[in-house]
């Protein structure tokens, strides 16, 4: 079992490297003996914007306990409708595992992050990682597959449908022309909801996860998640939900004592989870 101690600290050196034509990754790697537990960091923006260094509060905080963070670019709306950056994410987690040697990393043991809609792509990857249109995309000389160990999310889209609804109701045209640009149909945004395949009766994979979000998100309201959480553990799955009063969206994304608090819950989790081999 790989020894992971989330009070231990950390020197770390960041790598800017290619992991598909035209698509980079940000690599923060821990300074030390290794191997170290990995994970494969997905950055939110509606589907549409940001890019890899979105997460960077959240990556070097658990990079520096160490942790290897890779941190990706992906194709983003409109040009790349649904379910494009999913398949960049199952991509990058194929590829990362078949690098880790190059980072100290132990491939056996990766894991993802992931914030508002980067939280829905690597959850709606991480219950899917066999499915043809998400793994599609081919990585010559490796046959490694794209499951997870464990998520560690903030704040996902867990049923975008849902939040599509939301931000109707709210006069939020930005998010709804956002997310239309995205999936293009309400259809694909069912299709596409981790909280929906629940729903349907699937049997995805269910790894070990933990969301964390504020109480004064008015991105995707408090209900939503916790119907997601009932219904991720009444499938079988294993899910802590970890609330943070008066915190809005995006919150652990800016320095401060909550940021500290919810990147210190996410390296308690991956510990409990490593110890037990997840």
């Amino acid at each position: 079992m790989i020894k992971y101690d989330p009070e231990y600290r950390y020197e770390i050196s960041v790598k800017e490297l290619e992991y598909q034509d035209g698509l980079a990754v940000r690599v923060y790697q821990p300074e030390g003996m290794g191997p170290f537990p990995a994970l494969v960091d997905v950055h939110g923006g509606v589907w549409t914007n940001n890019d890899r260094s979105a997460n960077e509060v959240m990556d070097r905080g658990l990079a520096e306990s160490g942790m290897v963070v890779a941190a990706i670019d992906f194709r983003q709306s409109p040009n790349h409708p649904y379910p494009a950056q999913v398949a960049d994410v199952n991509f990058a987690i194929r590829w990362l595992k078949s690098r880790s040697a190059d980072f100290n990393a132990d491939a056996s043991i990766v894991g993802g992050i992931g914030g508002s809609s980067g939280g829905h792509s690597v959850l709606l990857s991480a219950m899917r990682p066999h499915h043809p249109e998400y793994s599609y995309i081919d990585l010559p000389g490796s046959n490694v597959d794209a499951t997870l160990q464990y998520l560690l999310l903030g704040w996902p889209i867990v049923d975008p449908y849902e939040r599509y609804r939301f931000v109707q109701e709210t006069g939020n045209d930005r998010i709804v022309r956002l997310t239309e640009g995205y999936f293009l149909t309400t259809d694909a945004m069912k299709e596409g909801s981790p909280f929906q395949i629940l729903q349907r009766g699937e049997k995805p994979e269910l790894p070990p996860t933990l969301i964390v979000q504020g109480t004064a998100d008015t991105n995707l309201p408090v209900a939503v998640t916790e119907r997601f959480v009932l219904a991720y553990r009444e499938a079988g799955g294993d899910i802590e939900l970890e609330l943070f009063q008066d915190m809005p969206h995006l919150f652990a994304n800016t320095p401060g004592s909550e940021s500290d608090q919810a990147i210190w819950l996410m390296k308690k989790f991956a510990a409990k989870c490593l110890s037990h081999g997840c």
